[in-house]
């Protein structure tokens, strides 16, 4: 038996028992004629002592030999603690060590292993299963545990059954670029890891299985960024006979069980807000509305004044940033040289002080009246203290060099505050977006999404006006999950494939299986899919998912623990009927 308790359980009631424990030393402190060593588990952290009145002088050396993160076990008797420590549960009491058994001895590890450590990001990524020994990483991976359980709790007492659907799938032209797989019986034929599960989710409610549910696994070949990892985790759900109401329902419900459940937070029926106005007041599809600043346009009031920056655009928009009139000149500076920034890609920004004494002061003066400038108040919601920003250019350009000035403004503000949860529903999504490059439509979710009922004919005579049966779940600014209600029918979806661009042969060759399936009785169906990883990370408070995955890529998309991705030899190469190298 390596240990008859854990390290974070004993306490007073203990004094007196012999126990058996077994962790990683965090650290020593040797006076000579005393050693104490702080022994480290999972669960928490007990204080051993060793004195030369009570502790053979073998037993003293081979304690003085122990190193930070040796794996050690140790039988001795629970005694109080003479100085007590209330930061520790077990702080009440220490073990008196009889027994010492080194388990294994460790090299210095390259970092502290603390709370606060002293190693760099892709020095602790380098060596995550040390990183992972560091109480925030390892309680970010049980937090990560805990909602899962919840997840499956609920959705299985919601009639759910979780079904598992196939890694190597068939590649598809749609979406992001796929991970492939090169297959050796199948020389010169390649699968696809799955970026969803979408098509076997929806064969599964032709197969009757009603309600459907996985926490799955799932990969894009794409850029990355803080929310965005090459292999990621979906919550993947589909219902069958149902509408959008219903799938709203449930995982609203879903949603507001875990922030009680999570969080302690009880939040009642989440708001809803169109794709048109989400795009109208925030600029974006995934507004955070856990603060104002809600755009207003002010073409009408801005235009044919004779100020030519604005008279030649597609828009004037503004916000008004609150209690923000007092600052200095230099600050606004800072601001407008942010937005010129090639992430933004703004030209420059127009700004008027509303003073705390009712007057205005803008940076265009010389073209618009303290008339005109209240007027700009007025229709941005400023008051006195305020700080009016405006910005100019084509529609879609500027909503989203505003929406980026926003978000950074609240972070700035303080408004963006982790503790708080404002989730909401964004619906009615264009079904359809052009591409610029093909010069031709795109699927706006993907090609099996249904467009509204009352909208279909005008998929011959205006396409890009046509709503998608879609609905996005925003929280906090960020999207943490989408879904639709999907084409049940094979006339229906040959249509959409047809607007797509897709021949019938091509059709056929890439969801040829689809459409036969929709001949045999396929139900009414439609779901959703959360960002897991995403989703555990807000609800811890974060928004960057690599803090919530035990073993995440860098930046680059490498595994630098591993060193993956990595070369394969030529035998290797040669077997998969790929090319050899020179």
């Amino acid at each position: 038996m390596y240990r008859s308790h854990t390290c974070g359980e004993l306490r007073e009631t203990h004094i007196n028992n012999e126990v058996t424990l077994s962790g990683w030393v965090q650290k020593t402190r040797n006076k000579g004629f005393m050693i104490w060593v702080d022994l480290r588990d999972r669960y928490g952290m007990t204080q051993l002592i060793f004195d030369e009145e009570r502790t053979s002088s073998e037993m003293m050396e081979k304690a003085a030999q122990l190193g930070r993160e040796f794996v050690i076990q140790v039988t001795g008797k629970v005694i109080e603690r003479e100085s007590k420590n209330p930061q520790l549960p077990t702080g009440d009491i220490e073990i008196l060590v009889a027994e010492l058994k080194i388990l294994n001895p460790s090299l210095t590890p390259p970092f502290t292993i603390e709370n606060e450590t002293d190693g760099g990001e892709e020095l602790r990524m380098k060596y995550r299963y040390l990183d992972i020994r560091r109480n925030p990483v390892k309680e970010n991976l049980m937090f990560r545990h805990k909602v899962g359980m919840k997840v499956r709790n609920y959705l299985s007492e919601e009639g759910f059954i979780e079904v598992e659907t196939p890694y190597l799938i068939k590649s598809t032209p749609e979406g992001a670029r796929d991970f492939v797989v090169p297959s050796r019986m199948n020389g010169g034929q390649f699968y696809a890891l799955p970026q969803s599960p979408q098509t076997f989710k929806q064969l599964l409610m032709v197969g009757g299985m009603d309600k459907y549910f996985q926490i799955v696994k799932c990969f894009r070949d794409e850029d990355l960024r803080a929310d965005r990892q090459p292999e990621f985790t979906q919550i993947d759900c589909e219902m069958a006979f149902v509408e959008q109401e219903d799938i709203l329902n449930i995982f609203e419900g879903l949603t507001r069980h875990l922030l009680k459940e999570i969080k302690g937070v009880e939040i009642g029926e989440f708001p809803r807000m169109t794709y048109a106005d989400a795009m109208k007041k925030y600029g974006n599809d995934k507004p955070d509305i856990r603060f104002g600043m809600e755009f207003a346009e002010l073409n009408d009031l801005a235009k044919n004044k004779g100020f030519n920056v604005f008279d030649q655009q597609e828009l004037i928009v503004g916000i008004a940033v609150p209690g923000a009139a007092s600052y200095t000149r230099k600050q606004i500076d800072k601001l407008i040289e942010w937005v010129k920034r090639p992430q933004v890609g703004a030209n420059g920004m127009v700004w008027a002080k509303y003073n705390e004494d009712g007057t205005l002061k803008s940076s265009v003066d010389k073209f618009y009246s303290e008339e005109d400038l209240k007027a700009w108040a007025q229709e941005t919601g400023a008051n006195a203290g305020d700080l009016i920003l405006v910005m100019s250019g084509d529609a879609n350009s500027t909503r989203a060099q505003l929406s980026a000035l926003r978000m950074h403004l609240a972070t700035e503000l303080g408004l963006r505050d982790s503790k708080e949860f404002a989730p909401l529903w964004v619906v009615d999504f264009p079904l359809l977006e052009w591409d610029e490059e093909t010069n031709r439509y795109h699927a706006m979710h993907h090609p099996f999404t249904s467009p509204k009922p009352e909208d279909i004919k005008l998929l011959e005579t205006d396409p890009g006006t046509v709503r998608a049966n879609a609905y996005d779940l925003v929280m906090n600014g960020n999207e943490i999950g989408g879904g639709s209600i999907r084409i049940h029918d094979k006339e229906t979806q040959a249509k959409m494939f047809d607007y797509l661009g897709f021949t019938p042969e091509e059709a056929k060759a890439q969801f040829g299986f689809l459409m036969d399936a929709f001949q045999f009785g396929a139900p009414p169906h439609g779901g959703i899919a959360f960002g897991f990883d995403r989703l555990v990370a807000i609800l811890g408070g974060h928004e960057t998912i690599r803090d919530y995955i035990a073993f995440p890529k860098n930046n680059s998309g490498r595994d630098i623990m591993i060193d993956a991705p990595s070369k394969l030899d030529d035998a290797q190469l040669s077997e998969l009927h790929l090319k050899v190298t020179e």
